[in-house]
């Protein structure tokens, strides 16, 4: 029987380092996430009202979201790093404090504000010294169940916007973009610093003989590829599938407004969107555990670009809500399956600046994706033509990934049945 330490003892194999205290960790990130990624989510829901006052065109403010989500994504390896040294609950400190002064700058007023506010401020200081942290840092307390605890924190921003789209468009409606922005810049400091000093500890040491399946060495071939190759296709794919994925999520109240639904349906289509991704990114957290992380983003992509489809098909409001709730059911596996194929596929020791990699080109993804739309638009008039684009970007991404499950499934037929 394989034998390992677990706190300096023997542990057999089935020790597992998940406790109560794992699960605690996992939700209370959910919150944090919930608050900080619904920052960006007041640009969402105003964008016509913001396009109005800075020139007209929707690329504005969709760039703005576009940024913060590049930002969050582009300085996830740097925080990832600086988490390594300092703990993971200073940099979601730091990073809520930034969050909640982008915000604040975003009001100035004009373009340069908006995009710096946004860009520097919510995404490169603010949710990028959450995001790949906290993935980074919750992987460490689960071994059993990493899959559906991934899956889990990942629903954070489904959270965020399946809660405050209808919220931020009343306050909208009622006080004006600039005052939502900073009364919930005051509301996301005060809930995520004292949460995160009191939570985020150090986490437990890992439990080295847990499961059937043994740690990835260091340079050794991944699927019989060179490591670099493997880790650029997932990079490569990452970037792919979330340019159709943010599509919608950032311009769907705009878009039902152009169809002659009700900004405050909009709003509620885009909650009810964000809402069936919380639910459902759990069931596809439970697949993951069983299927693994690749085969999960490869039946998640297929997913999505089925329901992708239906906002070419429909623009009847009851068809539209249904069309969005497919849209959510369908997506939101994908992100978690990346982090999860990483932790499978690679050595423990190199998570640190592998996750955030690829989550630099995902969110990259989800800022060009949101751009992309809002330049479309203003191009072609009409957001039929993005949906188009991001149908067929969704069909390359199809390409790359299934030939790297086809090569996991091949290896795995290959090894023996073990005793």
């Amino acid at each position: 029987m394989t034998v390992s330490t677990v706190a300096g003892r023997p542990a057999r194999r089935g020790a597992t380092i998940e406790t109560r205290a794992s699960w605690v960790v996992a939700f209370t990130a959910v919150g944090v996430y919930a608050l900080s990624f619904g920052a960006p989510l007041v640009t969402v829901v105003a964008l016509k009202q913001i396009a109005a006052e800075l020139g007209g065109t929707r690329s504005v403010p969709a760039l703005a979201y576009s940024l913060a989500w590049f930002g969050s994504a582009a300085g996830g390896i740097a925080m990832g790093w600086l988490a390594e040294r300092v703990g993971v609950r200073w940099t979601v400190i730091g990073g809520a404090i930034m969050v909640a002064c982008g915000l604040a700058l975003s009001t100035v007023g004009g373009k340069t504000a908006l995009w710096l506010g946004h860009g520097l401020f919510i995404g490169l200081l603010g949710n990028a010294g959450i995001n790949a942290p906290l993935y980074i840092y919750v992987a460490r307390w689960f071994d059993k169940r990493r899959g559906s605890a991934l899956a889990l924190i990942s629903s954070g921003p489904n959270v965020a916007g399946a809660l405050w789209p209808m919220l931020f468009e009343r306050a909208i409606a009622g006080f004006g973009w600039r005052d939502t922005m900073l009364v919930y810049a005051v509301f996301e400091v005060a809930l995520i610093v004292p949460v995160a000093a009191f939570v985020f500890k150090a986490p437990p040491e890992p439990a080295t003989g847990f499961g059937s399946l043994g740690e990835p060495a260091t340079g050794a071939p991944v699927l019989g590829l060179r490591p670099r190759i493997v880790q650029v296709c997932l990079c490569i794919a990452g970037f792919l599938c979330c340019i159709p994925m943010a599509m919608p999520q950032g311009h769907l109240v705009a878009f039902c407004s152009d169809v002659g639904v009700p900004a405050a349906h909009g709003a509620a289509m885009l909650s009810l969107l964000l809402g069936c991704a919380f639910i459902a990114r759990q069931i596809w957290g439970f697949i993951a555990d069983r299927i693994g992380g690749l085969r999960t983003i490869l039946a998640g992509s297929v997913c999505q670009v089925v329901a992708m489809s239906g906002f070419l098909l429909t623009q009847d409001e009851a068809g539209l809500f249904v069309v969005a709730a497919v849209f959510g059911l369908g997506f939101s596996g994908i992100i978690p399956a990346y982090v999860l194929a990483v932790r499978q596929l690679f050595p423990a020791s190199e998570a640190a600046w592998r996750v955030p990699t690829v989550l630099l080109f995902s969110g990259s993804g989800m800022a060009a994706g949101g751009w992309l739309a809002g330049a479309v638009y203003d191009y072609a008039g009409f957001y039929g033509a993005a949906f188009a684009i991001g149908i067929f970007i969704n069909f390359i991404h199809l390409a790359v990934v299934a030939p790297l499950v086809w090569r996991q499934s091949r290896l795995r037929s290959a090894v023996p049945a073990r005793a």
